[in-house]
């Protein structure tokens, strides 16, 4: 099971602030732990909205509307993300619990989200197999 730890932006992280050392030290510190146990997939701050880009599709058959960074309440933007493959929901919960304060201030907070797998969308085997290779097709490039 596919889980992201979803770390929520704050005013610090979204006024473009990087972490202390300590707080460096401790997150390597953690994933550290999370690839010795095998289950670390990806993990990654975030740089703030002000750099980012909004996509929104208005209605159907209308051209996507771009907008430009910053946004605004940074308690909906997210400031980083890990993704981890855990057995078990519990599991997920327990990896989360370790995380140490993301932002360092006691103002973190992480949200924990199941990702769908191909599985859980469909039961159409040719669909199934096209994520099948797709999947494949991305760990090769990744050994090149």
């Amino acid at each position: 099971m596919r889980f992201m730890m979803i770390v929520k932006a704050t005013t610090d992280s979204e006024a473009g602030g990087v972490p202390s050392q300590e707080l460096i030290d401790a997150m390597q510190k953690y994933n550290e732990e999370l690839v010795k146990a095998g289950v670390l997939l990806a993990a990654d701050g975030l740089k703030p909205s002000s750099n980012g880009i909004r996509i929104s599709y208005p209605e159907p058959g209308v051209k996507p509307k771009i907008i430009d960074g910053p946004f605004t309440e940074a308690k909906e933007l997210i400031a980083g993300y890990t993704l981890i493959d855990v057995k078990s929901r519990e599991e997920a919960i327990e990896w989360a619990l370790r995380m140490p304060d993301p932002h360092g201030f006691g103002q973190g907070e992480i949200e924990l989200r199941q990702v769908f797998e191909a599985e859980d969308l469909t039961d159409n085997p040719e669909s199934l197999a096209k994520e099948a290779a797709l999947r494949k097709q991305v760990e090769e490039q990744k050994k090149a």
